[in-house]
């Protein structure tokens, strides 16, 4: 095959990634030490989150978004945990929401007010007991906001119902740890990896295992559906110990339809899906440098784009929502990276380069809201919404519109004033026209 017909052009050919100077990034914060492959961090358009070291039990801190710059030694903190924080995660529907789990075996619900945090946080919304060991990992449903799932070291998933604040379901598919989960757009499915090096797909409603793949020949760590595509895409490590990627097709798991091997480092691999551009990130926890494709359902499957490059490596990454993005600077993804040597949280903007000023209506599709398609009562029962109920078009923030705003008035001045020197220019040339007639 010519390398001419596997290239595929791209409207996100030359996205570059430009990090925050150090104005826009947040400073002084303790982040954890803890050795779990864990991000870490979690952001949404009000504040950012970060787990931190502390003694006595685990805490995370919730800074306003708005409020980058050195972090008081004593910012208030959410401490309620009796053990070391594990994972946490904003609500996708409430900006106010944070879930966390806990080595203390719970999962906990938070909500944080207006302007953030003035004393430390101790009483939780709502205390998630079910796990006989530490509770490691958690993902809201992407539809319904009354849906939590827990994953612990008990090699069991637990489904809660928060609008009652009880489990509901317990999947006990796995004979060991779990290590990561992922639901399907309409929040049908579930994908997870277990150290039993098996990548499975579940109804999780019913815990039945649809399909499984034993991937003897690799060690598949982190898994993430691709949209709608009907693909779900593995990191992990191959039997040559080099880190690889592969992508399945959801329906049928006896064997990849591409797979890719990225280099010989020993980080896990975090893969990072953006189904309204279909961009697949790729940042390696150790690592300094994020890779990014562009995925389609035709081959090539996967198209190397680039890569951005920082010589900081990275504890953890943090993800905005698409809704939190600046589309008045083509910004179509943000990273927060922390960096725990130097105690720094930097923002990382993923940008496509366009010369208008205008809004970019092909790069900024209709994306996800906040409200939530269905009731948790209703998912339970079998009901299955997505494609109708979740999607907004992004909402332009006061202070993003004021900046289009100008930039479009500067414009238009720009034009005027072109517009008047070329008026100026014509009757010039009419009049030593007109000369040149009369001699």
């Amino acid at each position: 095959m010519s390398w001419h017909s596997m290239y595929k052009s791209s409207k996100f050919r030359h996205v570059y990634g430009k990090a925050g100077s150090r104005e826009q990034c947040y400073e002084g914060i303790p982040i954890t030490h803890s050795v779990h492959d864990n991000h870490f961090c979690a952001v949404n358009p009000k504040f950012l989150a970060v787990v931190t070291e502390s003694a006595g039990g685990g805490a995370f801190l919730v800074i306003p978004l708005h409020k980058p710059g050195r972090i008081d030694p004593h910012h208030p903190k959410v401490c309620g945990h009796q053990g070391s924080v594990m994972d946490i995660k904003w609500s996708p529907f409430m900006d106010n929401i944070i879930a966390s789990s806990s080595e203390d075996c719970t999962v906990r619900i938070w909500q944080i007010p207006d302007g953030g945090l003035r004393r430390n946080m101790t009483e939780a919304l709502m205390i998630l007991i079910g796990h006989s060991r530490r509770a490691g990992l958690i993902e809201w449903h992407p539809t319904c906001s009354g849906i939590l799932l827990s994953a612990g070291h008990d090699c069991k998933i637990l489904i809660w119902n928060l609008e009652e604040g009880v489990a509901v379901k317990m999947i006990d598919s796995h004979p060991d740890v779990i290590l990561c989960m992922s639901f399907n757009t309409d929040g049908s499915l579930l994908a997870t990896s277990c150290k039993d090096k098996k990548l499975r797909i579940i109804d999780p409603r019913s815990g039945k295992v649809l399909r499984e793949a034993d991937c003897k020949s690799s060690r598949v760590n982190r898994v993430v559906f691709l949209g709608n595509l009907k693909r779900v895409l593995t990191t992990g490590v191959s039997r040559w110990n080099t880190r690889q990627i592969a992508l399945w097709d959801q329906e049928d798991l006896c064997a990849p339809i591409t797979e890719e091997e990225i280099d010989g480092l020993s980080g896990v691999l975090f893969p990072f899906y953006d189904a309204d551009t279909h961009m697949l990130y790729l940042a390696g926890k150790g690592d300094g440098n994020i890779r990014y494709y562009e995925v389609s359902a035709e081959k090539p499957f996967l198209q190397f784009l680039m890569e951005f490059r920082s010589p900081a490596p990275q504890k953890g990454l943090g993800v905005m929502a698409k809704r939190g993005v600046d589309v008045s600077e083509c910004e179509i993804f943000r990273f927060y990276k922390l960096v725990t040597l130097k105690g720094l949280v930097e923002p990382i903007s993923m940008i496509v380069p366009r010369r208008s000023e205008t809004y970019q209506e092909d790069i900024f599709p209709m994306t996800a809201g906040t409200e939530s398609a269905l009731s948790a009562a209703e998912w339970l029962s079998g009901i299955d919404r997505g494609d109708v109920y979740n999607v907004k078009e992004i909402v332009l923030s006061h202070k993003q519109l004021l900046k289009m705003v100008f930039k479009q008035q500067d414009e238009i001045r720009k034009l005027k004033d072109e517009l008047g020197e070329k008026d100026e220019r014509i009757r010039q040339l009419e009049l030593e026209l007109k000369n040149l007639r009369n001699t």
